[in-house]
């Protein structure tokens, strides 16, 4: 089941946007830093950003450990000096920006446009 709404969800993104499927990455919840936008196993679709803007929900590098990757809301955008600044929906469960720092505009691997599972939950996000 998750397969088959995986690759619908790749496919109507990628005919739907000027991107490729291999532009797309995929990511799972695995925290309640974001409760109650996203929760534990939502999984999502990241398409390259375009334009950063304030209230996009983005997944980024995880300063502590770069093989891991962070799902966030973009809070703030300095463009001048390519920094932004995250933060998680649920402040008391979210280690973010608040604890790390601003994350340089390179970090940010991309944002978070469609939820393909669970289902119950599919759809796109805001």
């Amino acid at each position: 089941m998750v397969r088959a709404a995986e690759a619908a969800a790749l496919a109507g993104v990628a005919i739907g946007g000027a991107w490729t499927v291999r532009h797309l990455r995929r990511v799972v919840v695995e925290g309640s830093s974001m409760e109650p936008t996203l929760r534990r196993g939502d999984r999502l679709l990241i398409v390259p950003a375009r334009r950063l803007r304030p209230g996009q929900i983005v997944a980024v590098a995880d300063p502590r450990d770069r093989s891991r990757t962070l799902v966030k809301r973009l809070v703030a955008v300095d463009r001048d000096r390519m920094l932004v600044w995250v933060e998680g929906d649920n402040r008391e469960a979210s280690t973010d920006s608040r604890a790390f720092g601003p994350l340089a505009w390179a970090d940010v691997a991309g944002r978070a446009r469609y939820r393909y599972a669970p289902p119950g939950r599919v759809g796109t996000i805001g």
